[in-house]
């Protein structure tokens, strides 16, 4: 397919300029392999304007009076207000942050007109629906109005929406700028991440479920219904692996046109201090480790983690926490800390009153308090298996419940300032489109364990394999919980008794993997996606 290259890109995403999850990292680390080849004025990000109170660390405000002059004429033109700037990242893309709230007195409205128009029934919604659809709509009527502003309708031009939060953008272009070519990406499919969500065996049945009854089933039907049309109705479907392109073809009736692996550029990674920098995250770990126990540790204490968010099956922390207890368990010599950095609902840090704690409370095992802990699972779960966290246990278990930045109150450093520091990281998810948590590990030289019910996963390896290929994959079913567990404990173990020698091999190993997901070997997927999406732009106007 020859490639047609576009003159100008606009990307949506509630995350634009707003750290949320893993579609930040896809974006901000796409955006300079993208401004190579694009130019930095013609990559153009569209983010709600979520900040009221303080300004977004990520955002520069332009001094540019053009676009300044333009943001005025929008007000006057749609009542929608934005502002203009740069996205502060690598490449520093121009960023539109909008303020839609005017919308939602048209919404009933705007429900009405994509009714009509597409079939999209917004008639059971509820929660962010609301939020997310005006804030899609948003995005496309500034579009269309830059468009028309700059007089570039002739150009060929992308717009990609990420999710089924920015999918009224799309189906707006679709309806009111039809010359613009669209591309939706779904990361994870609403019905299926809601599936895996409420305990129902997502893959033993996989081939059994319908999407539009289990919309029903689950109280899904609106953002079903917006994804499953935006899937159908653009120019060129996404989505980021292979195991979630099953997953819509299944659920969406759509097979995606083009698969768009989660690539990442390793900027993030010092090239200079590697080892100092690792030396400082193993002192904090070990600090703030010993302020939670009260006695100190080894000099060679393994340090084991993983993160994300707090999913507590898609995430698999129950699998995390079974087998840091079958480890406990078993007869190794080795001092292991376990760490699980999973932000939660706390209320303030704790080891400061450790020992007032440890008298009205029993042993501690998180950094800080929470608000209802006695409903907390990760809590939970740790007390169910009687870790006891004394000096003489091989193993050890800690959780972090706040988000790791410069100024956490505990760490004060970011979570790529902490993750140096580890040893290894497993991550062994159920439900996970793709799996940026293991990628990042395996960026740092750090071997990682994850499940091939990962896209990551998945990537990495269609069999089975040991952490001594610096990338662990464990075969993961609706049935098989218990050997996941057991697998993954087993595979510490043996972590745990290689040399420094040992240990280094596979840290290369891992590091060689990372370089394979670097941006510049993925970003060729985009641009089939881009071709595609403007070729059939273009034969569907004809």
């Amino acid at each position: 397919m020859k490639t047609i290259k576009p003159d100008y890109i606009f990307e949506a995403s509630w995350e634009v300029c707003n750290r949320v999850g893993g579609i930040y990292t896809v974006l901000s680390t796409k955006a300079k392999t993208l401004i190579d080849s694009y130019g930095q004025n013609n990559l153009i990000f569209l983010g709600p304007d979520v900040w009221t109170k303080t300004e977004s660390p990520y955002f520069l405000p332009t001094k540019d009076k053009s676009l300044n002059l333009w943001a005025k004429q929008v007000e006057e033109d749609t009542q929608l207000k934005v502002r203009v700037g740069r996205w502060d990242i690598p490449g520093k893309p121009l960023a539109i942050l909008i303020n839609f709230d005017v919308l939602y007195a048209k919404k009933n409205d705007i429900y009405s007109d994509f009714w009509q128009a597409f079939g999209v029934d917004s008639l059971h919604a509820y929660g962010d629906y609301d939020e997310s659809s005006m804030f899609g709509y948003a995005c496309g009527c500034i579009i269309k109005h830059f468009i028309d502003y700059q007089k570039i309708s002739d150009k060929n031009i992308i717009a990609l929406f990420n999710e089924w939060m920015t999918a009224f953008g799309a189906l707006f272009l679709k309806k009111y700028a039809p010359n613009v070519a669209t591309i939706f990406t779904t990361h994870a499919t609403s019905i299926g991440r809601s599936i895996a969500g409420n305990n129902k065996p997502l893959y033993d049945q996989f081939f059994a479920y319908n999407g539009d009854q289990m919309a029903a089933e689950l109280n899904m039907e609106a953002k079903h219904s917006v994804e499953k049309c935006a899937a159908h109705l653009c120019d060129c479907f996404t989505t980021v692996s292979d195991i979630t392109a099953s997953e819509c073809k299944q659920l969406l009736d759509k097979q995606p046109d083009v698969v768009t692996p989660n690539g990442f550029e390793d900027d993030f990674v010092p090239t200079e201090n590697f080892d100092k920098k690792r030396t400082e995250a193993r002192k904090a770990l070990k600090s703030i480790a010993e302020k939670v126990l009260g006695y100190k540790l080894d000099d060679n204490v393994l340090f084991v983690g993983t993160s994300g968010r707090y999913e507590y099956k898609n995430k698999g922390i129950d699998v995390f926490i079974d087998s840091m207890d079958l480890i406990a368990k078993s007869n190794t010599k080795k001092e292991i800390v376990a760490f699980l950095a999973i932000p939660a609902y706390t209320s303030e840090y704790r080891f400061a009153s450790k020992q007032k704690d440890a008298q009205n409370e029993g042993q501690i095992y998180a950094t800080h308090r929470l608000h209802y802990e006695n409903q907390d699972k990760i809590l939970n779960s740790i007390k169910w298996h009687q870790f006891s966290n004394k000096k003489e246990d091989n193993l050890k278990i800690i959780f972090i419940p706040s988000y790791l930045e410069k100024n956490d109150g505990i760490f004060n450093k970011t979570y790529y300032d902490i993750l140096i520091g580890f040893d290894m990281t497993i991550f062994p998810s159920y439900y996970e489109p793709w799996g940026y948590t293991p990628l990042e590990s395996v960026a740092f030289g750090i071997p990682t364990i994850t499940t091939d019910l990962s896209g990551f996963g998945q990537w990495v390896s269609k069999e089975p394999k040991n952490i001594t290929s610096g990338v662990g994959i464990v075969h993961r079913t609706d049935e098989n919980y218990c050997e996941v567990v057991e697998s993954i404990a087993k595979m510490v173990l043996l972590f745990a008794e290689k040399t420094d020698k040992e240990v280094e091999k596979i840290r290369q190993k891992a590091t060689k993997i990372a370089q394979k997901a670097l941006w510049k070997n993925f970003i060729k997927h985009y641009e089939k996606a881009f071709t595609i999406a403007l070729k059939n732009n273009k034969q569907n106007r004809n």
